[in-house]
């Protein structure tokens, strides 16, 4: 099995449907009452493609990139237009948005992260598919041009220099999501007087 480093094309990925998945066990008891335990720690994304498909050629990109990708045995890229950034989706990137540690003047590595906060709570989700040319970072929120390096593969951040003790390590960036097929079958309807349809191509997230 092996993840890569191409994209979903953007144009049918825009009509995508789909989002965040959580496992909940829920047990009711005698009195009515609910206990409820989560089963999963994080979230993990599911998507359907097929809602974006508008044209033939799309259909037919669709075929190609599937057979690229051998059905689900490699992972690649998807960029969930709901949930791309490390701010709002209207908002452009600031070295600030999100934190991602804090120096002790001797790790020299922090990986990327994203902070999703609701009231008190939140849930901190790892990146580890950030997009080439969008991450910028900050120390005590003064963004550094340079004395960093990002690797795009994985979402670590390495400076060349260890940051001092008690240093805050904040960062701005674009990401995908890494995806992969949920079924080995293209269900296609093949009309050669319309455009053709293929009724789902579900992609499930992949989590380390």
């Amino acid at each position: 099995m092996a993840f890569h480093e191409v994209r979903f094309p953007d144009n049918i990925s825009r009509g995508a449907r789909g989002g965040p998945e959580r496992r909940t066990q829920i047990v009711e008891l005698a009195s009515g009452d609910e206990e409820r335990n989560a089963s999963w720690a994080n979230s993990r994304r599911r998507y359907d493609v097929a809602y974006g498909i508008r044209r033939a050629d799309d259909l037919a990109t669709v075929v190609a990139f599937f057979e690229a990708r051998n059905g689900r045995l490699h992972g690649f890229r998807f960029k969930d237009w709901a949930d791309h950034k490390s701010c709002l989706p209207s908002r452009t990137p600031s070295p600030t948005d999100q934190a991602i540690g804090t120096g002790d003047g001797t790790t020299t590595a922090f990986q990327l992260v994203k902070r999703y906060t609701s009231g008190a709570q939140s849930w901190s989700r790892a990146i580890a598919k950030p997009v080439t040319g969008t991450v910028r970072i900050a120390l005590s929120g003064v963004e550094q041009p340079s004395g960093w390096s990002v690797d795009t593969t994985t979402g670590v951040v390495t400076f060349s220099g260890a940051p001092g003790a008690g240093v805050a390590i904040a960062a701005g960036f674009e990401f995908d999501v890494p995806v992969r097929f949920d079924t080995d079958v293209l269900d296609v309807t093949l009309d050669l007087e319309r455009l053709g349809s293929i009724t789902s191509i579900p992609l499930l997230e992949l989590r380390r």
